[in-house]
């Protein structure tokens, strides 16, 4: 029996934050920023080595500060340096490094979390103070797992602790793959019983009516607090509804996935550096949150011991699963083979490909039954946005 850990961050706002926090946050980026700076003079990657370089220092500097206040930033620090490193590789950063957010990062020795008292106990350089939070339903879920680390975020809104918690779940017999293809509009699905489903979603007419109403406002409304408070309204109208609706899209991958044990999805990482069409077209791409949606599937996949896998997602759509050969337009969206003569949706050949390459990076062997398609046409068979949520509330 296999036994993986997964791991899922939940979000508690506090109700009141004493003057006191506000100092912490200002010293925290202080230190934060001072070791990034030092971190970037030095080429310096490794947190144990900035953090034995500079700790003295610091302590000297900060003496009623929580030490683990400093290993914390120390961790932020080498973070924010690596990834400006990678940016700057390519191109995409100018400078030096800066931390600029109102966040902390605390580990188990910093906070005490205690959900049923509605408390969080956080140390500072004044004492130990309790800190009350809003409860949320969602929360309840979380009593039986274990407290990580966490993050003490300042926003407008207010001021939010996000804790990481952890828990091990058993993962199931690995028997194949559910090839996953993800679009703007719909989410087709390739199963190993040779059956194919489309899952209609709506996402792009979603996304495209909430841009223009966003940009009649603009048009009409000079700017001011009108104008800003009605941007907000319907942006976070759009947020609400599109996160329901992947939630209710990633029930339905896992529950079809759950027998098969494994679901295949397309690593689209640098999906956005490739984008080259119209003005339209790629502003649409670049407000599609396909991330957002990925990690969705995989958290709840990994909760009913699913295993979830990226492949390759070059030439997915343009390439016969049948015999490898390459497939031209037939009218439509449908696309056919000139060797194998074989035919079907564009989605299908794309979901039936990711199934296909996660099957061989695993090493599983394709079952018999895979490469004949049992419907006529390559037709899969549709679901609309509607049978989801009726099927999910």
């Amino acid at each position: 029996m296999l036994i993986e850990a997964i791991k899922l961050t939940a979000k508690f706002k506090l109700k009141e934050t004493p003057k006191g926090l506000g100092d912490l946050f200002q010293t925290y980026r202080e230190i934060v920023n001072f070791l990034i700076t030092y971190a970037f003079e030095n080429n310096i990657t490794s947190f144990y080595r900035l953090k034995k370089e500079t700790y003295k220092s610091l302590r000297k500097e900060y003496p009623k500060l929580p030490s683990h206040y400093l290993y914390t930033a120390c961790q932020m620090a080498t973070s924010i340096f690596k990834s400006f490193r990678k940016r700057k590789k390519k191109g995409k950063a100018k400078g030096g490094p800066v931390f600029k957010k109102e966040a902390i990062m605390l580990d188990d020795h910093l906070f005490k979390l205690d959900l049923e008292k509605r408390l969080v106990k956080l140390s500072t350089p004044n004492g130990r103070i309790q800190l009350e939070f809003y409860p949320a339903k969602y929360h309840e879920k979380f009593k039986d797992w274990k407290v990580g680390q966490a993050w003490l975020v300042r926003t407008p809104k207010g001021v939010f602790l996000n804790v990481v918690f952890s828990r091990e779940v058993e993962v199931r017999e690995l028997k194949a793959f559910v090839g996953v293809d993800l679009n703007e509009n719909n989410v087709t699905l390739s199963l190993p019983n040779g059956e194919f489903v489309q899952i209609i979603t709506h996402e792009r007419e979603i996304r495209t009516g909430y841009f223009v109403k966003r940009r009649r406002i603009q048009q009409k409304i000079r700017a001011g607090r009108k104008r800003k408070e009605l941007l907000e309204k319907y942006g976070w109208r759009e947020k609400n509804r599109l996160n329901d609706l992947y939630h209710k899209l990633a029930n339905k991958i896992v529950e079809l996935a759950e027998k098969y044990g494994g679901i295949a999805l397309e690593d689209l990482t640098e999906i956005r550096e490739s984008i080259r069409y119209s003005a339209e077209m790629n502003g649409r791409l670049h407000r599609w949150s396909f991330h957002k949606l990925q990690s969705i599937i995989e958290y709840k996949a990994k909760l009913k011991g699913v295993k979830v896998v990226f492949v390759n997602p070059a030439f997915t759509s343009c390439l016969c699963p049948v015999c490898g050969g390459k497939l031209s337009p037939n009218g439509g969206r449908v696309l056919k083979c000139s060797k194998c003569g074989f035919e079907a949706d564009r989605d299908v050949v794309g979901s039936w490909n990711i199934r296909l390459r996660a099957l061989k990076m695993w090493g599983v062997s394709v079952p018999p039954e895979s490469p004949p398609m049992k419907m006529g046409g390559g037709k899969p068979t549709r679901y609309e946005i509607n049978t989801l949520h009726s099927l999910y509330g």
